[in-house]
């Protein structure tokens, strides 16, 4: 196809193909690749081939899909509203290319309509079918993860999927908004006070602007200030299990830390369920761009690190649960059991912790009013997006600020951070101040730090103070960006594990230096080494005191987490019978090996 760019190691496809779909999508993001001849006949060998005309559906919004689509000859159109006044097309495939995004793979609803736009022929699998094909060809897997990665990104930067119907100064669309962008939802936000759409949609469903926020999907779905339990249902992100289940192994977070423990965990045969709070990927997942973590040269943003992680885990059959908030931990009849803020409770053989730190608040006057809708304290595309003709602000002197600034002067036409320490050396690496300091939009504040924030709904201004010279001045700025340390989330743990001066979970000599003598003795053993005072349940990331924070460092704790996870299980017996033995490994549910 004329302008079409040609991907490395792509099959060649016919000239007939080609001409015969002359409006399909370029493949210009790697995200449309076309299979190789070989690998459309091994995927052959397995699926149903199948004719289909103009305005067969083959998936719908809204709806699961458990069918992987691949396109023998016509073509396939990707639509957003199908059916609606807003319809509108994303994309056509032709001949050589398949149908789905992440949502396929983990079980979400589609967030778009395949419809056949051009008659011919499709070949379908179902999931299973895939999940066995793919075990077996690596390669072919890791296309169709790069792909269905590549798409996701794609839809949430389009603002593709449901709608968020709110004002900028309501907590509840504030709520909204960052579990949608925390869990790479893809979603538009309509603005209540400035967005012309958003009168008419109120008109449209009959709702007063006092009922708002609203989530609005294909014009016929609608939720009326939902939770976010409920918006996590209507997705399709799997809830806790109900019945009082009990397993191997319960990781309470899912930050890198989280992740890489559920990942050595299942692939080594404990029954794992992982529950997080807002989102899979903690604070890592918000980053922009990790270029310092082993193994991504190029560097890797959160998002897809994260990604990468959730679907490693699911594949060795751990199970993921968003959101879920833990509220207590005690011990109970040999086993531990957590009990959740909606009531609900789960109780483990073991137990490792890994929450992570939460950034905190700025507390300086007339910044409370702001936070959501002009101070935030991640910096993802959604809140980039609204930056394109605004300067913005970052403080903070470490790694995080640095990334942040850097992806937000990408957007914005000025960033401006603010350090309070005399230099960046201190506390960032090496190579995000090489890139600051040669990005022609990013200006570096040193000795500076926000008195006050200046606006009535939206950020004006900001009151800054050099505390070299005392002189204070106004810095216009339209958005400010928070990233100036963390606070551990260990609140619903005090009374029940040992922790430091600031909050940290204490393991190791220093937990058990804290621990009644009777607890070491009668497990006939010293404390291990990421185990808390609490025999059985283990600490790993940033929640744990004295650990170093950094994603790489994190990974490794959660991984090593699982060593002592083994050695505690080869001294305790498990009582009743009811769990699954850490020797079987249980079937694998990924789809990809």
């Amino acid at each position: 196809m004329p302008g079409e760019e040609t991907r490395p190691g792509a099959a060649p496809v016919p000239a007939e193909a080609e001409e015969s779909v002359p409006f399909e999508t370029p493949d210009v993001y790697g995200a449309y690749p076309r299979l190789s001849d070989d690998q459309m006949a091994r995927l052959g060998q397995h699926g149903r081939r199948r004719a289909v005309d103009a305005g067969d559906v083959l998936i719908r919004e809204g709806e699961r899909c458990e069918t992987f689509y691949v396109v023998l000859s016509g073509s396939i159109a990707i639509v957003e509203g199908h059916g609606t006044p807003d319809e509108h097309l994303l994309r056509v495939h032709g001949p050589g290319r398949f149908v789905g995004e992440l949502g396929l793979l983990n079980g979400q609803v589609a967030f778009y309509t395949a419809v056949v736009r051009d008659p011919g022929e499709i070949l379908a699998l179902s999931i299973d079918q895939l999940r066995e094909l793919v075990t077996r060809d690596s390669a072919l897997g890791d296309v169709v993860l790069r792909a269905c990665l590549g798409r996701r990104a794609l839809l949430v930067g389009q603002g593709a999927g449901f709608r968020i119907i709110g004002s900028r100064y309501s907590p509840d669309t504030r709520r909204l908004r960052e579990f949608a962008a925390r869990n790479r939802l893809p979603h538009r936000w309509i603005d209540l006070e400035t967005d012309e759409e958003a009168e008419a949609l109120l008109r449209r469903f009959a709702v007063d602007p006092e009922e708002t926020p609203l989530v609005i999907w294909r014009d016929t779905t609608l939720l009326r200030n939902p939770s976010n339990a409920e918006l996590a249902r209507f997705i399709g992100l799997p809830p806790l299990e109900a019945g009082g289940h009990r397993g191997d192994l319960l990781i309470v977070g899912s930050g890198p830390a989280g992740l890489a423990a559920a990942v050595n965990a299942a692939s080594e045969g404990l029954g794992t369920t992982v529950v997080e709070t807002l989102a899979t990927g903690g604070q890592a997942g918000t980053s922009s761009r990790i270029e310092n973590c082993f193994g991504f040269p190029s560097g890797i943003s959160g998002a897809e690190l994260t990604e990468r992680a959730v679907l490693q885990a699911d594949k060795f059959g751990a199970r993921i649960s968003v959101p879920a908030e833990a509220a207590r931990l005690e011990r109970r009849d040999g086993h531990y059991a957590v009990g959740f803020t909606d009531g609900s409770e789960i109780t483990a053989r073991t137990v490792v912790l890994a929450t992570g730190a939460r950034y905190r608040r700025l507390q300086v006057p007339g910044i409370e009013p702001l936070e959501g809708a002009s101070v935030h304290y991640s910096a993802t595309v959604y809140e980039a997006q609204q930056c394109r003709t605004d300067p913005v602000a970052v403080v903070g002197g470490g790694n995080s600020a640095g990334q942040a600034v850097l992806f937000l002067a990408g957007y914005a036409p000025r960033a401006y951070l603010l350090v309070r320490g005399p230099s960046l050396e201190e506390h960032m690496s090496r190579y995000l101040i090489d890139q600051i300091e040669r990005h022609p939009r990013v200006q570096v504040l040193l000795h500076t730090e926000v008195t006050e924030a200046l606006g009535d709904k939206a950020l004006e201004a900001l009151t800054v103070v050099d505390h070299r010279t005392g002189e204070q001045r106004h810095l216009a700025v339209q958005a400010l960006f928070v990233f100036t340390g963390a606070d551990p989330h260990t609140d619903w743990l005090a009374g029940a594990l040992a922790l430091d001066a600031r909050g940290y979970v204490l393991t190791g000599t220093e937990a058990q230096a804290c621990s009644a003598p009777d607890v070491w003795q009668s497990q006939g053993r010293d404390c291990l080494t990421l185990e808390t005072s609490m025999p059985g349940v283990f600490a790993a990331g940033d929640v744990r005191s004295g650990s170093v924070k950094r994603v790489a460092s994190a990974v490794g704790e959660g991984a090593m987490s699982i060593h002592f996870v083994h050695r505690y299980l080869g001294h305790t017996a498990a009582p009743g019978g009811t769990d699954s033995s850490p020797h079987t490994r249980p079937k694998e549910s990924a789809w990809l090996a």
